[in-house]
């Protein structure tokens, strides 16, 4: 064999061997809450069944979607979970690539507000969560969001500020209770900026909800289903109310990068991931409400949960492009108003 065929012979094998080490090793973009969980329910078996690695990256969504965009042109992050939002911002970027949806054999088994939530197969839910009102059952009744406004709560609620993931949904459904579900969400915060002096507080976390409510300061707020725990078992008769108009919340979706490379390995780990078994365990664990229809769980673990097709068809989630294209109007319009 002469010394160039030889060369030439190394070097298929080295870029044959690179392309396979790249194939076998999984990198993914998560949040870094529940990690031992996710290691123990959905990395390892995953591993262990694909004889590949994983990498899992975590961290803040800014700081995961700053990685993504700075690695545009050659991607070291091959699949991410994101909130919609999110995901769209990634998209609008040319940061995503659409997912071999028939390539899922459990995307069928999705509730349909899972399967597309996008637009165009850039991502599908693999969890999503309610926000509604909790309240002290023993002090008030609550049939509508329009009841946070009532006189019976004034100097006894708490709202969550706009900033927050709760802000804007509870503005929306707060303003269906009026009379006017507009996007712009004008006639709700005005409604609230009218009782601005009524308001304990404009939360921030959840956890200060949960402190004012223990401490007996306020008796309802709107919060996020995935917070309801530290409420239901604080010793006081707590609520989960079913307003008439129904419930909002949020999504997180599973979203692929662009020409990352490892695009069958990524879409096999999301069809794991979103699998009757993994999905159920998850829920179990109360780490994340299911999107997979087919879920069974107890009726003491789904009262942590966000569950069940009855509660799904409630929710009125805010499209991912309205949050997009209205958060700086929404906090403008806020700040002019509640927060003169």
């Amino acid at each position: 064999m002469t010394l160039a065929r030889t060369l030439a012979t190394a070097s298929a094998l080295a870029i044959a061997a690179g392309a396979a080490q790249a194939e076998d090793t999984l990198t993914i973009s998560v949040y870094s809450f529940a990690q031992d969980e996710f290691q123990e329910i959905v990395y390892d078996p995953f591993m262990e069944i694909c004889d590949c690695k994983i990498v899992v990256e975590t961290g803040n969504s800014v700081e995961r979607l700053a990685k993504i965009e700075a690695n545009k042109e050659n991607p070291v992050i091959d699949m991410a979970v994101l909130s919609t939002h999110d995901a769209l911002s990634a998209a609008r970027k040319d940061l995503l690539a659409p997912i071999d949806t028939a390539a899922l054999s459990n995307y069928d088994k999705l509730y349909d507000i899972a399967k597309d939530p996008l637009g165009d197969h850039l991502g599908v839910g693999y969890t999503f969560y309610a926000t509604s009102i909790v309240y002290r059952s023993d002090k008030v009744t609550i049939d509508s969001w329009a009841d946070l406004l009532s006189p019976e709560l004034a100097g006894n609620v708490a709202l969550p500020d706009i900033t927050t993931n709760q802000g804007a949904p509870a503005l929306l459904m707060i303003g269906e209770a009026l009379g006017d579900a507009d996007y712009a969400l004008s006639t709700p915060t005005n409604a609230v900026a009218e009782q601005a002096d009524d308001i304990v507080t404009f939360y921030v976390r959840s956890s200060q909800v949960a402190q004012l409510m223990q401490q007996e300061e306020i008796w309802a707020a709107p919060i996020g289903r995935f917070a309801w725990a530290s409420f239901k078992d604080n010793g006081l008769p707590m609520a989960w109310a079913t307003p008439k108009e129904g419930q909002t919340g949020g999504m997180n979706v599973m979203v692929m990068t662009a020409n990352n490379g490892n695009e069958a390995l990524a879409t096999r780990f999301m069809d794991f991931w979103l699998s009757t078994e993994v999905q159920t365990k998850l829920a179990e664990s109360l780490v994340d409400s299911p999107a997979n229809a087919e879920v069974v769980v107890s009726d003491d673990i789904a009262d942590n949960l966000t569950y069940g097709a009855e509660t799904v068809a409630q929710l009125k989630l805010l499209p991912p492009d309205v949050i997009l294209d209205s958060r700086e109007t929404w906090l403008d319009q806020w700040n002019a108003t509640v927060m003169k």
